[in-house]
């Protein structure tokens, strides 16, 4: 049985968006999984190793070797940690939205060597949109915070507009900021729900750490052992399964370009209507 194509191309309300997002995942994680981890891999394992190092150089050198924080390791493994996460996005968002772009080009069909050239084509420049944007909302949030939150909607698009639209990196932001013109409540409402969602499913995964965490508590306090109750919590074991409830997050994570890649095409509709001249030319060539 053929599945149901998903047009991306058409207005949408926000619980459509919220049910379609999911439902693209449902019926393309196998397909799309095989080219995500592919592509996605190598900047993967470099964040998982850049995130263990800054574990063990943090929790693991002021708790297990009772000495304190030294900052150089603090800085290095903060800031490898940061180049990790940055490579990771960057190659993470560009490979879901041309996985979306193929399935659009092809009509429902996801080609591995498209979006393994888009995402060679592309990755500089989408590269150069998450400095930037980041950039942005750390600026707008030290103006008190509010302009940060204001900023962080637009820019949060502007990946998905070079990618769909072809567009530089400079006329991508600056599109990001037409595009939500008179909807940023909406946009906010949208990706704020998809970010609680997102965040609600990673969170069922740091339960392990959690529940660890209360269960060492609990022994060491029992225990009264003084300096050994801080290692016998914040141990080997506690660092292992922080890691790996981390790096599970971040997979979980790539469900939220799907659903920006919704909320770009549904406010580009509202603006542009795209889809629907393209669906008025299919039918006159129909004819």
């Amino acid at each position: 049985m053929s599945q149901e194509y998903i047009e991306f191309k058409k207005q949408r309300e926000l619980g459509e968006i919220l049910s379609v997002t999911f439902k693209f995942l449902r019926e393309n994680y196998k397909a799309a999984g095989k080219i995500f981890l592919k592509l996605v891999g190598p900047a993967f394992i470099l964040l998982i190793a850049a995130v263990t190092y800054y574990a063990w150089s943090t929790m693991g050198a002021t708790f297990i070797s009772n000495v304190g924080l030294n900052t150089s390791d603090f800085i290095i493994s903060a800031g490898l940690m940061l180049l990790a996460y940055i490579l990771y996005v960057s190659s993470m968002t560009g490979t879901v939205y041309h996985i979306i772009l193929s399935y659009i080009n092809n009509n429902g069909k996801i080609i591995s060597s498209e979006v393994a050239a888009g995402l060679k084509s592309d990755f500089g420049k989408i590269l150069l949109v998450t400095v930037i944007s980041w950039i942005l909302i750390f600026a707008g949030t030290l103006l008190f915070i509010i302009p940060g939150i204001y900023v962080a909607i637009p820019v949060s698009l502007a990946t998905a507009i070079l990618v769909f639209r072809r567009n530089n990196v400079m006329d991508s932001i600056s599109e990001s900021f037409q595009l939500i013109k008179d909807n940023w409540w909406n946009t906010f409402a949208t990706l704020f729900c998809i970010g609680i969602i997102v965040y609600l499913i990673g969170l069922v995964f740091q339960l392990p750490a959690i529940f660890y965490f209360m269960f060492k508590a609990f022994v060491s306090a029992s225990e009264n052992s003084g300096t050994g109750s801080i290692e016998g919590v914040f141990g080997t074991g506690y660092i292992i399964i922080n890691v790996i409830t981390t790096i599970i997050q971040y997979l979980v994570y790539s469900i939220t370009p799907i659903g920006v890649a919704f909320v770009y095409f549904n406010l580009n509709e509202k603006q542009n209507y795209t889809g629907t001249y393209e669906t008025i030319q299919n039918l006159g060539n129909n004819k």
